[in-house]
């Protein structure tokens, strides 16, 4: 083993996976900067996460190789970068890429000036040229000699580059992104300021423009939108289950449910032990790309959980259940803090760890075996590379005898499993990934009921409390050395005031309201944007960045500029601060012809939409013992509605005013803060919040 290099000091997994490697690695610092200007040597940096597979590859193949080193040692200053950890810097240089080559993804390797500006990079590169692609050398060498010999055109695509870099986010969206999963550029055009009239925008009619853009991209057998690979993209699957409930359209309720229980029945679902993978390499959902992350499935539980308030299918329970148990199991830890994500590999084979031979599931499980194997797919010549990746490819059975057959041979399974050598876990606890698991443990309580969840999500947001705050609040906790790194970004700030807010719903502690306001309050101080009213991704005093950038496209999480609009809506009613709303509706309006047209890539920003043309309900419930109102309450999915509950009148926020608190509860339907009478079923209220959207919603369950 080579000596450790300087990223042996670090915390990051993936930071600390490549501090043997020969290459004279730098973290990202005023130590590699200030190097790379004395010495006047272009900087190459190479950005990646510790669950990336081909990351892993590129490591092998090229940054272990001493004579590869040799050379990137001699004419780089080399920087490792863990997306994760500083995902400010993965957006600029990502964007750098993909206006460069038309696409990204990691790794992610780019070539900066001394000054930091990139001006060449690509993703993964093979140690030897194959299928016309250069190889990782050639491309060293061809750098270091434009660098040597050509400094001025360097330099003058290093400025123009960052100078377009800096441009996209803006309201001319038409710069390379893609739509997830569908190959299609997102959106084009001029868009309307932020400070202009929405005027009629918010429509019901604008919102099916969207669903048919939607629909249209929508794969009608195997769920999903469009080809492989296939990312869940639950965005749009919630934005499906809300057309339905405000459009009885079942046509999109039925595209939301396929996709669902597609993705259930396939490879992208750990059928033993709960939890998904990241996405599937094919049409079908089977084979997936193994590694699980914090962040998919904290989205995939608020999404099922809302699919089953609609529906009450079971399956969807019963995904919901086992992947919070996935979760406890595999991710947290006895603080109640989550970890990042596992590995795709295990014993540097991809996905080795979660395939099966058939011998050995007969020699397992016996007798039981047969009724496995037919039910979960098993076959001696396997699915996927001579093995078997578990899916369901035949209908549950009704008998309870075969159930309980097939739960204890998932248990003999997983037991099995857990003697295997176990996928790498990245044990960094992000603040903005807890958030959004924050926000699926308040929805699957809300869904489904479990006081265990509740407990779940109290505990959580009191680690991050705790955890995350000193001078400032902060975007990553390492678990085992107790430290709290780097200043928190717009997504962090915007998922933990969302999870506060879904949390104050399920246990009506005000307390959650409160502290909300003031992180609302310090975000619009620090990140607002002069003249546009959107938000940049990074604090106004963060200093070591090239610049500040405006992110708003809904990828693989939420935007921090959609979140905060959502929470500028609530926050804005809950309060009863009018520019809060009148901002947000503002963002949105900005945004419209990209969220019409692309809605793929602006999901959680469609679903603002719906808020925002179908008017937002004001629900309170006042009583001595609100609980039991409140739960069946929150039962119901109602898509985008402010809830508020007390156990006695409470003169701190505008919509418990004048709201008295008797012995028996109360619950009170409102609009623009003028409430119909108080009446004390639940159901009714239901009825009354139908009244509202003036919709008649059916029994779908």
């Amino acid at each position: 083993m080579n000596r450790p290099n300087r990223l042996a000091k670090e915390t990051s997994p993936y930071l600390l996976q490549h501090a043997h490697n020969p290459v004279d690695w730098y973290a990202w610092g005023d130590e590699a900067l200030d190097t790379a200007r004395r010495e006047d040597k272009p900087i190459l940096v190479s950005i990646g996460y510790a669950a990336c597979h081909w990351c892993h590859v590129m490591e092998r193949e090229s940054f272990e190789d001493t004579e590869t080193a040799q050379f990137m040692n001699e004419h780089f200053v080399n920087i490792k970068i863990d997306r994760e950890e500083r995902p400010d810097l993965d957006h600029i240089y990502m964007d750098a890429v993909q206006a460069m080559t038309g696409s990204g993804g990691w790794p992610l390797n780019v070539f900066l000036t001394p000054e930091g500006k990139p001006f060449y990079g690509g993703t993964y590169f093979p140690p030897r040229p194959v299928h016309h692609r250069n190889s990782w050398r050639e491309v060293l060498a061809g750098v270091s000699n434009a660098f040597r010999d050509r400094r001025k055109e360097v330099e003058q695509q290093a400025e123009n580059l960052t100078r377009h870099v800096a441009t996209l986010g803006s309201f001319d969206i038409g710069a390379g992104k893609e739509e997830p999963g569908s190959g299609k550029k997102a959106g084009s055009g001029k868009e309307p300021g932020p400070g202009e009239d929405p005027g009629n925008i918010f429509q019901p009619a604008t919102l099916q423009q969207a669903t048919d853009q939607l629909m249209a991209a929508a794969d009608k057998e195997e769920g999903g939108f469009g080809a492989a690979p296939k990312f869940p993209q639950t965005f749009s699957i919630r934005f499906l289950l809300n057309q339905y409930y405000f459009t009885r359209d079942k046509s999109v309720l039925d595209q939301a449910c396929l996709s669902l229980d597609k993705i259930i029945r396939g490879g992208l679902y750990d059928q033993l032990g709960g939890g998904f993978a990241r996405y599937s390499t094919d049409r079908e959902w089977l084979v997936p790309h193994f590694e699980k992350m914090l962040y998919d499935n904290a989205l995939l539980i608020t999404t099922l959980s809302e699919a089953y308030q609609l529906t009450r299918k079971l399956v969807y329970r019963e995904a919901i259940e086992r992947s919070i148990e996935f979760i406890e199991r595999e991710l947290g830890n006895k603080e109640h803090g989550y970890y990042s994500s596992l590995d795709a590999d295990s014993e540097g084979i991809e996905g080795k760890y979660y395939v099966w031979d058939k011998a050995e599931i007969d020699l397992l499980l016996g007798q039981d075996a047969a009724l496995f194997n037919t039910y979960y797919g098993v076959t001696s010549e396997g699915n996927w590379e001579g093995k078997n990746i578990l899916t369901r490819t035949a209908e549950t059975p009704s008998e309870p005898v075969a159930r309980g057959i097939l739960q204890t041979a998932r248990q003999r399974l997983l037991e099995r499993r857990n003697t295997r050598v176990r996928p790498a876990l990245d044990d960094k606890i992000l603040l903005g990934w807890n958030a959004l698991l924050n926000i699926g443990l308040s929805k699957a309580y809300a869904a489904l009921g479990n006081d265990r969840y509740r407990q779940m999500a109290i505990a959580n947001m009191d680690f991050l409390r705790s955890r995350f705050k000193g001078e400032g609040v902060y975007h990553y906790h390492h678990a085992f050395k107790g430290e709290a790194r780097v200043p928190a970004f717009l997504d962090d700030y915007a998922a933990l005031i969302s999870a506060l807010l879904h949390l104050q719903e399920i246990t009506g502690n005000g307390d959650y309201l409160i502290e909300a306001k003031h992180l609302l309050q310090f975000v619009i101080r620090h990140f607002s944007e002069p003249d546009t009213g959107f938000f940049l991704y990074t604090h106004e005093g963060q200093k070591d960045i090239l610049l500040r950038k405006r992110e708003i496209y809904d990828g693989a999480t939420p935007s921090g500029n959609s979140m905060m609009a959502s929470n500028l809506l609530y926050l804005g009613i809950v309060f009863d601060e009018r520019e809060w709303t009148k901002r947000a509706s503002r963002m949105a309006a900005a945004l419209h012809r990209p969220v019409i047209s692309y809605p793929g890539s602006f999901g959680v920003w469609a679903t603002i939409f719906q808020a925002l043309a179908y008017t937002i309900p004001e629900v309170v419930i006042t009583g001595h013992r609100p609980e039991n109102a409140r739960k069946e309450f929150l039962s119901h999915l109602i898509p985008y509605r402010v809830f508020q509950s007390s156990q006695e009148e409470n003169t701190q926020f505008p919509l418990l005013r004048d709201k008295p608190a008797g012995q028996d509860p109360l619950i009170f339907v409102c609009q623009n803060y003028a409430c119909q009478l108080p009446v004390n079923e639940v159901a009714t209220a239901i009825r009354l919040v139908e009244n509202v959207y003036k919709i008649s919603v059916p029994n779908v369950q």
